[in-house]
């Protein structure tokens, strides 16, 4: 344990955003825990890490589960001793569909992971990080786009992503008597696995069909390293990064 390095917790840090954010704090003299559904993944990120993955932790974690987050933080106090920065950033998209045929399960499996699940983290990391010494820490979550304009057919997505927004003002605000800063990054069209149809076209408000461009990971990973490396008297409340011709400003 060392407890002089700066100690984080990445969700979705098998991939994408959670991967380069991951390997970015590392970079940046962290030591992360890595959380994700999927083992192997995570193995690849901290093999990725060359040297600086002796400084990271993977804990296979379902955010949706209670007792799966628990111990996420648990193990995470246990091995490096605290925590002062938490990036929630797991969640999914739902694919296109009307929203009138919708189903229960495809709306339920969206919320659980994309908003319950990081008030699940949020409220662990709570309870961490007002009884450590020093006090506090910072939580950084993973807004979109979404949370201000929403994409045709995104019913789900788009109502989580309005939520992180509200929970996010919540947490700066019962936060501050715990020195405690929160603060939400809000993407647009990062180029990942997950969003490659945004490159070969996607629909849009007035129903045409098209592609759009997308920015380097590498772009929003500094964003929240630089998010991350205030002192928590100064806080990033709101930051919006996106690929510069992409259809937001203007868009519907």
């Amino acid at each position: 344990m060392n407890i002089l390095r700066k100690v984080a917790i990445v969700t979705g840090a098998g991939s994408g955003i959670g991967k380069s954010v991951a390997l970015a704090l590392l970079k940046e003299g962290y030591s992360v825990a890595l959380a994700g559904r999927r083992s192997e993944m995570l193995g690849k990120t901290v093999t990725e890490a060359g040297p600086l993955g002796s400084q990271a932790l993977a804990v296979s974690t379902d955010v949706r589960d209670p007792t799966s987050v628990r111990d996420l933080f648990a193990r995470t106090r246990e091995t490096f001793g605290r925590l002062d920065l938490l990036f929630n950033n797991a969640g999914i998209f739902v694919p296109s569909v009307l929203l009138e045929d919708l189903t229960y399960e495809q709306w339920r499996a969206i919320v659980d992971i994309n908003l319950t699940g990081v008030f699940l983290c949020t409220q662990e990391a709570f309870k961490l990080m007002k009884n450590q010494s020093p006090r506090g820490g910072r939580i950084i979550n993973n807004g979109s786009i979404s949370a201000h304009a929403p994409r045709p057919n995104s019913a789900p997505y788009t109502a989580t992503k309005h939520a992180i927004t509200g929970l996010t003002k919540s947490t700066a605000l019962d936060g501050r008597k715990y020195d405690i800063a929160c603060g939400q990054i809000d993407i647009g069209n990062a180029a990942t696995e997950m969003t490659a149809v945004i490159r070969s076209g996607v629909l849009q408000a007035h129903g045409e069909v098209m592609a759009e461009p997308t920015m380097d990971l590498g772009h929003i990973a500094n964003a929240v390293v630089y998010m991350a490396s205030l002192p928590l008297d100064t806080n990033v409340q709101f930051m919006t990064i996106m690929a510069t011709k992409m259809p937001f400003i203007g868009r519907g």
